[in-house]
C-alpha cells in the first residue's frame, strides 16, 4: 500500500534518541577486558578510558583520584564509570572483629573515548554509576553478556576482540537504561528522556534547539499542565525546562563552532538567538570565553 505524502506530514516526529546521540558524538567503543583474581592485597589504577567492572566473589573498594569517598562493591555489583575519570579497585582490608574477608574476583572492561569534548551528554553524567546486585529484572542480560565476555576471553577465536568490543557496547548502554529508569536516580538528561511523560519535550528540544519554545508548548506536547509538567521537568532532569534548553543551545553553538566556518552571528540565529550580543553574553557565562574565542582555541587544540 502507497501512503499519500501528506500523511506522512500527519505523523508526529520521531522522537530523539539522546543515548544514541551520545555513543555518536563522543565516539565511545568497548576496547578490551580482563579478568583480576582471585587476590587478597590488591591495587589497580584505571585513566584515560570509560571502565566498566563486574564484582564476581569478594569485596572491592573504588577510589575516585581526589574524592575521600570510598565506593564499596560485593559479588553481582555492576560499577560504571562512563566519563573515564582516573580511579582505583583495591581490597577492603581487614576490620577488627570481622571475619578475614573473601578473595576479590571481578572483570573489567574499558571504553575509548574519541571526543570526550564532543557532547554535554556525556559530561553531564555522574562519574559513578553502581547497579546492586546484578540479578534483578531489569539487569537480567548483564549475566548473559558476562557469560559470553569469558567465553570468548577463555576460547579465544577469529572475531574475539570485536565480539567482546560489541559486548562491552551493549553492556554500557544497558547500564545506563538501567540506572536511569530506576524512579532513585539523580536527576539527569537521560532520565528525563526516558521518562515517557516529558520524554517528548526533550526530544523536540534536541530535534530543533533553534525554536522559540516555551514551557507550555513542550507541555502540550507532553499532554500535561504547565505546573505539572515543570514540576516533573525538574524532579527528573534536575532543572528547569528554559534552563535545559539554554544549555542544549549553547552546546549546540559549540559543536558550529568547533565543525563549521559559519559566522557567529548566524550560529546564535541557528540556535535560537535573535542578537549576537545576547548570544555571545550567553555563550561566555556558559563557556567561560566568547564564541570567538571559543572557536581559536578548539581549532589550535585539534589541529
Amino acid at each position: 500500500m502507497i501512503v499519500p505524502p501528506e500523511d506522512f506530514a500527519d505523523r508526529p516526529a520521531s522522537p530523539v534518541d539522546l543515548l544514541s546521540e551520545l555513543l555518536r558524538s563522543v565516539r565511545l567503543r568497548g576496547e578490551r577486558i580482563a579478568t583480576y583474581g582471585p587476590l587478597w592485597t590488591f591495587s589497580v589504577g584505571f585513566s584515560g578510558a570509560g571502565a566498566l567492572h563486574i564484582v564476581d566473589e569478594g569485596e572491592v573498594e573504588l577510589r575516585m583520584d581526589g574524592v575521600p569517598q570510598v565506593e564499596r562493591a560485593t559479588r553481582g555489583d555492576v560499577i560504571l564509570l562512563p566519563r573515564g575519570d582516573p580511579h582505583h579497585i583495591s581490597d577492603v582490608g581487614e576490620r577488627v572483629g570481622a571475619p578475614a574477608p573473601q578473595p576479590a574476583r571481578w572483570l573489567s572492561g574499558t571504553f575509548t573515548i574519541g571526543d570526550p569534548q564532543a557532547s554535554h551528554l556525556l559530561a553531564s553524567l555522574p562519574p559513578v554509576i553502581t547497579l546492586r546486585g546484578a540479578g534483578g529484572p531489569a539487569l537480567e542480560g548483564l549475566e548473559v553478556a558476562r557469560r559470553m565476555l569469558l567465553a570468548e576471553m577463555q576460547s579465544p577465536s577469529q572475531g574475539s576482540a570485536v565480539m567482546i568490543a560489541r559486548i562491552l557496547d551493549l553492556l554500557f548502554i544497558q547500564i545506563l537504561r538501567a540506572w536511569a529508569a530506576d524512579d532513585a536516580a539523580e536527576p539527569n538528561w537521560l532520565a528525563g528522556a526516558l521518562d515517557p511523560e516529558i520524554g517528548p519535550a526533550l526530544s523536540a528540544v534536541h530535534r530543533d534547539p533553534g525554536h522559540d519554545w516555551t514551557v507550555e508548548e513542550l507541555a502540550r506536547a507532553c499532554r500535561m499542565s504547565r505546573s505539572a509538567f515543570a514540576a516533573r521537568f525538574v524532579a527528573r532532569v534536575g532543572k528547569p525546562p528554559a534552563t535545559y534548553l539554554a544549555h542544549v543551545r549553547l552546546d549546540a553553538a559549540a559543536d558550529l563552532l568547533r565543525d563549521t566556518s559559519l559566522p557567529i552571528t548566524v550560529i546564535g540565529e541557528n540556535v535560537g538567538y535573535t542578537s549576537e550580543a545576547a548570544f555571545n553574553r550567553a555563550f561566555k557565562h556558559r563557556y567561560g570565553k566568547p564564541p570567538a574565542r571559543w572557536r581559536r582555541d578548539a581549532a589550535a587544540t585539534h589541529s
